[in-house]
């Protein structure tokens, strides 16, 4: 018996293929967006660690781009080249 799990968001044109007897042998295949992550009830608890200082949210922020720039971020997360942008919003 076994499970496998897909995770995260696929390019458009990205295909998974596996041989049957990957499945027939006793396997589970599950796909999750996000880890299954839900906003409403887990987002307190995300906010309450890192006021505790226990998530470093800081390191998973690897660009920041004013508004003007926003297309430069899409390219970014594209290319593969950004974990997270912060973009800014100036008056």
């Amino acid at each position: 018996m076994g499970l496998a799990v897909l995770v995260g968001v696929p390019n458009k044109d990205d295909a998974f293929r596996t041989h049957p007897i990957n499945v027939l042998n006793e396997k589970t295949l599950k796909g999750t967006f996000f880890g299954n992550y839900k906003p409403r009830s887990d987002l307190p608890s995300v906010v309450e660690m890192y006021m505790n200082k226990e998530l470093e949210l800081e390191k998973f922020i690897t660009h920041e781009v004013p508004f003007a720039e926003i297309n430069k971020a899409f390219g970014y997360m594209l290319k593969g080249e950004s974990l997270r942008c912060i973009i800014r919003m100036t008056a």
